[in-house]
């Protein structure tokens, strides 16, 4: 491999850079793997499929990057490490697999980011459009990589969840529908400032047609950008035909667009209101994209969505304590959400199991909801402590050395009506493989106990 025999460094051995791998092999495109870790944990994977491609393991080769075609980098590695900046000084360029993936698709694309919320509701918009009868795709940072999507005939519609990491690689992407969910303050162990964040974030909306954003998050609006026709989505009554809100009427509540009634939240799976703003944000992605007034597919959809694995995932109920496990909320933001919509939902109180990884975040946003809403937080990880230090004046708390240990310490406060919640605010890395990994293993022992 030489200049004269143009090849591309992927960076980078997991799900996306393995798709990317596939991808240039089915093109006969050159490429070299590298990555950081001296044993990815697709290694296996790759060998197999690939038992020929150069492949550098535990460490990154800056003679190979600054002479590479260009780099494509894994969303999970920043493109401010000393190798990438080097490259990038060199001239070489830094993209991501959404950016061939927008050189390469043909088909429509709806692209949907935010803090929280993203992958119930580009879930949902597959789901929405399948059940109106258009062929879909859905992936991206959600399920399969979005190179994995492009087959031949194109499909009508590619839903994509893409992360802000994601959107920094990106140039050429052209949605035709562009949406940001909320922001809150998230990775701030790789942002500086919560402003960077938000303009990875907005890069979304870049060249897009459509744009979907929340009133009741400033943050989400398009910035600087011309768009043919925007729809918003918000918790209040709307304002107008293109927006979606929650309209009160003979003491029920709806999801609506405009003055037109839509859904009794009643009949939804999905519970608290952090998911009705999914759902309206869903309903307006689907407007724009089916453009018409037929919502009947789409609520048809949205009542028989049961919700996502680890996303306040009901796990059982005994003695009328509930047990939810909401994995997923690995961020303030997300955690906020869910302690506020099942606060409000329930009877009873929440015994809150929460820590682990805090990725530099502010917990005092959480104060409020726990304050109001917990009348017990069990602390897990590596900063429980720090979480403590901000959660004490505003409820009590325990400290419990493992997951385990926090469900049985939950069922013994429990009360009848409360529920015992596990949403970490944090990452799981310290404990678990994954968030996926710590929500099964509070599954297994929250079933071993109420069994």
């Amino acid at each position: 491999m030489t200049q004269q025999n143009p090849y591309y460094a992927i960076v980078g051995l997991g799900k996306t850079g393995l798709s990317v791998a596939r991808y240039l092999a089915k093109k006969n495109l050159a490429f070299v793997m590298m990555d950081t870790r001296a044993n990815p944990p697709l290694l296996n994977e790759f060998l197999a499929a690939f038992p020929n491609a150069p492949l550098m393991l535990d460490g990154l080769s800056p003679q190979h990057l600054n002479a590479a075609k260009e780099i494509i980098l894994s969303p999970g590695l920043s493109s401010q490490l000393p190798e990438m900046q080097e490259a990038q000084k060199k001239g070489v360029p830094i993209i991501g697999d959404i950016e061939i993936f927008a050189r390469d698709c043909t088909g429509t694309i709806i692209a949907i980011t935010g803090s929280n919320g993203k992958s119930t509701v580009t879930t949902l918009v597959g789901l929405m459009l399948a059940q109106a009868g258009f062929s879909v795709q859905v992936g991206g940072n959600l399920g399969e990589p979005a190179l994995d999507l492009l087959h031949e005939p194109p499909t009508n519609f590619y839903v994509l969840e893409l992360s802000s990491f994601q959107l920094e690689t990106t140039h050429s992407l052209k949605n035709h529908i562009a949406c940001i969910l909320n922001i809150t303050a998230d990775h701030m162990d790789r942002y500086a400032t919560l402003n960077d964040y938000i303009q990875a974030k907005q890069r979304i909306y870049q060249n897009c047609q459509s744009a979907i954003y929340t009133l009741d998050d400033k943050y989400t609006v398009p910035q600087m950008v011309n768009t043919q026709q925007d729809f918003r989505f918000s918790l209040h009554p709307p304002q107008n035909n293109n927006d979606f809100g929650i309209r009160e009427q003979d003491h029920k509540t709806y999801l609506s667009c405009g003055a037109q009634l839509l859904l009794n939240v009643d009949e939804l799976k999905i519970k608290g209101q952090h998911n009705w703003l999914n759902a309206l944000a869903a309903l307006a992605i689907y407007q724009a994209a089916a453009k018409c007034a037929e919502f009947e597919p789409a609520l048809e959809a949205l009542k028989n969505f049961a919700g996502l694995a680890h996303r306040c995932e009901w796990v059982a109920e005994q003695q009328q304590i509930t047990w939810i496990n909401d994995s997923k909320g690995t961020n303030v933001g997300a955690t906020n959400a869910a302690l506020a919509g099942i606060g409000q939902a329930i009877a009873g109180k929440i015994i809150w199991i929460a820590g682990g990884l805090g990725k530099d975040a502010d917990f005092s946003a959480l104060a409020p909801n726990a304050a109001r809403f917990v009348r017990l937080a069990i602390l897990i990880g590596q900063d429980a402590q720090r979480l403590s230090q901000t959660i004490n004046q505003f409820c009590p708390y325990h400290f419990a050395e493992n997951l385990k240990q926090a469900v049985i310490t939950a069922q013994q406060y429990a009360q009848p009506n409360d529920c015992v919640l596990l949403s970490p605010a944090c990452a799981s890395f310290d404990q678990f493989k994954d968030f996926i990994d710590r929500g099964e293993q509070f599954k297994l022992a929250v079933k071993e106990l109420v069994q």
